[in-house]
C-alpha cells in the first residue's frame, strides 16, 4: 500500500483525487492551522510527504522537510490547487511528460 501525507490546506478532496490517479491509496491530511503540529512525527507508513506552501508557515515546512529527509521520505511542495499537485507529481514521477489515462 502507498501512502502519502498532505501537509496544509482545510480541504483536499480535489487532491486527493489527483492522488488516486497516481495510485496512492491512503492519504492522510495535516490542516496544520494549529501550531502544535510541528510537534507530529511523519507516521512510518508515508512515501511521500505533499506540503501545500500557501497554507503553512515556515517551522512546520522546515521541520517536515528536514524530517522527510533524515527518514528518506519523498517530498514535493506546491500550492494548494489540483493543478500545481498534478505538475509537482509529473516532474517528480515523469520528468518527460505526464498523461494520466482517464476513465
Amino acid at each position: 500500500m502507498s501512502a502519502v501525507l498532505v501537509i496544509g490546506g482545510d480541504k483536499i478532496d480535489s487532491i486527493t483525487s489527483v492522488l488516486q490517479d497516481f495510485s496512492f491509496e491512503k492519504v492522510t491530511h495535516w490542516d496544520a492551522r494549529n501550531p502544535s503540529v510541528v510537534k507530529k512525527e511523519i507516521p512510518q507508513d508515508v512515501q511521500l510527504v505533499i506540503m501545500l506552501t500557501n497554507f503553512l508557515n515556515h517551522n512546520a515546512m522546515n521541520k517536515f522537510k528536514n524530517e522527510a529527509k533524515r527518514k528518506a521520505i519523498e517530498f514535493i511542495c506546491a500550492k494548494r490547487s489540483e493543478s500545481s499537485v498534478f505538475c509537482e507529481l509529473c516532474k517528480k514521477y515523469n520528468p518527460h511528460g505526464c498523461i494520466l489515462d482517464k476513465k
